[in-house]
């Protein structure tokens, strides 16, 4: 598989080179090799793009012609069809990503429906609902009500680097089904997709000038001015919770909303009557895509009862992943993103050590793989939640911590600040049923299973930990987003 990338910035519909015409390398993270450069974008470069976005937002028809919104991103979707096999080769190769992975999550999935869902919607939103009529200030003249959605405007887009197309996609998708103008600020360890993405809008849509812009540079700075102009009404941005303060912090001054996807301390949550033969192997896929997922638990609670036990699982389920080349559909992991992250990943597991956590596996770097940024599969166990390795470490490591009581000396959880989707196993005991309400079944039968359910995760919230979440649906929280891009107004008249 090899990857040819656009070097290209789209601005205003135009595919130019940055302005100081200056460029940075792409890398691929499991050779180490150049795999070819792209125009190094500038904040000169940026505040154009944002001027080319609010015009086009502004003057063309854009966001009130629905036809030619539903028309442009059939026409994308049929571009991006059309390439896909080639977006799989250079998703592989500048994300080092296992090529498994772009049969689901990286690409496959989000392609099949996270810009035919939004298109979809646009004949199906409720843009203008009645609210009655009513008398509001007692005159005895009745108001009739509407309230009338219109798209919020020019929406900064800033995607990370894990999981890049679909990131993209399920904002892009959205952004323009709702008839917004957008600006797309990608990662700067994987900007090809996003700049393939940039020359399919350019030539193969009837996509305005300026309502779609990509502007891709080797400075995270550049970003900083979408939160601080004022043409722009509203930011999207998914990574690290540190820049999404940031981000917020700076899109205050000129009071834009924004629409925030940051990291958290996933867990599993085994309990003392789960299937541990089926439950503790499946924390080792953790490791899967390196472990660079916001949402995967690298966090494993077992019953301190139990604890030996899960640990017997736990260390030859790690020695087990597969992991090496990307392009090999057998393996699950490929290299971390780049140099910096490799040695930010080894940083935590020396800290690990240094600190008195117990590695059961892993720890090092490959002895095998000569070339490019791996990390073997690691795990620590015995971690206290004020050791360095209790946060987020976007990488290969995952730690196993036994689940204890309210009343210990020991904090059994990190006070982390956010949580995204986790897993718990427990099974059902007889006559309760699933950790679903069954509507063949009365609550009381049920009310057991749930019970047990809700004072485990009790346990993690008093001693600082929020509570796992089920996943919902591919797609849900980009739903979500549709509804908050297109902002609600009151329309009142006056009954005759």
């Amino acid at each position: 598989m090899s990857a040819v990338g656009e070097r290209r910035l789209l601005i205003d519909g135009e595919l130019v080179e940055a302005s100081g015409g200056a460029t940075f390398d792409n890398v691929n993270p499991a050779t180490e090799e150049v795999l070819g450069v792209t125009a190094d974008g500038t904040a000169v470069d940026m505040e154009r793009a944002v001027a080319a976005a609010r015009r086009a937002f502004d003057e063309s028809g854009w966001a009130t012609d629905p036809e030619l919104r539903k028309r442009c991103l059939g026409q994308l979707q049929a571009a991006l069809e059309a390439e896909q096999e080639a977006l799989r080769a250079e998703l592989v190769a500048e994300v080092g990503c296992p090529i498994l992975s772009t049969w689901g999550p990286q690409l496959d999935a989000p392609l099949k429906e996270a810009i035919t869902w939004p298109a979809e919607m646009i004949d199906r939103f409720e843009w203008k609902r009645s609210l009655g009529p009513k008398d509001p200030f007692g005159m005895g003249s009745l108001n009739e009500r509407e309230v009338w959605k219109e798209p919020v405007g020019v929406v900064g887009v800033i995607t990370p680097w894990n999981f890049p197309v679909e990131i993209i996609l399920n904002k892009l998708g959205p952004v323009l089904a709702m008839g917004n103008s957008m600006v797309l600020k990608p990662a700067p360890d994987t900007p090809w997709n996003a700049t393939r993405i940039g020359r399919l809008v350019a030539e193969q849509t009837d996509i305005p000038a300026g309502i779609v812009n990509v502007v891709a540079s080797s400075d995270h700075l550049v970003g900083e001015v979408l939160s601080t102009s004022p043409d722009v009404d509203m930011v999207a941005f998914t990574g690290s919770t540190a820049t999404g303060k940031r981000i917020m912090a700076a899109a205050s001054e000129t009071l834009k909303p924004v629409f925030l996807e940051l990291g958290g301390k996933s867990v599993t949550m085994v309990l003392d009557d789960a299937d541990f033969a089926s439950a503790i192997p499946g924390a080792a896929m953790v490791c899967f895509h390196a472990g660079q997922g916001c949402a995967m638990p690298t966090r494993l609670l077992v019953p301190r009862s139990r604890y030996d036990e899960a640990l017997d699982l736990l260390g030859p389920a790690f020695a087990g992943i597969s992991y090496g080349d990307p392009t090999d559909a057998s393996n699950l992991m490929g290299p971390v993103v780049s140099e910096r992250q490799r040695d930010r990943v080894m940083g935590y597991i020396e800290a690990g050590t240094a600190e008195g956590a117990r590695l059961l596996c892993g720890g090092g770097r490959p002895a095998h793989l000569d070339r490019g940024w791996f990390v073997e599969p690691t795990c620590f166990v015995d971690v206290e939640p004020d050791m360095a390795i209790a946060q987020e470490i976007f990488g290969t490591g995952a730690r196993g911590d036994p689940l204890r009581g309210r009343r210990t000396t020991r904090c059994a959880s990190p006070t982390t600040a956010s949580w995204l989707p986790g897993d718990d196993h427990l099974r059902p005991r007889p006559g309760e049923g699933g950790g679903r309400p069954d509507p063949h079944r009365h609550p009381r039968d049920q009310r057991g299973h749930l019970v047990r359910r809700r004072r485990a995760v009790r346990r993690l919230q008093a001693v600082g930990h929020r509570p796992p979440v089920r996943h919902r649906g591919p797609g849900d929280l980009h739903r979500d987003q549709d509804r908050r891009l297109a902002r609600p107004a009151l329309s009142t008249r006056s009954n005759p």
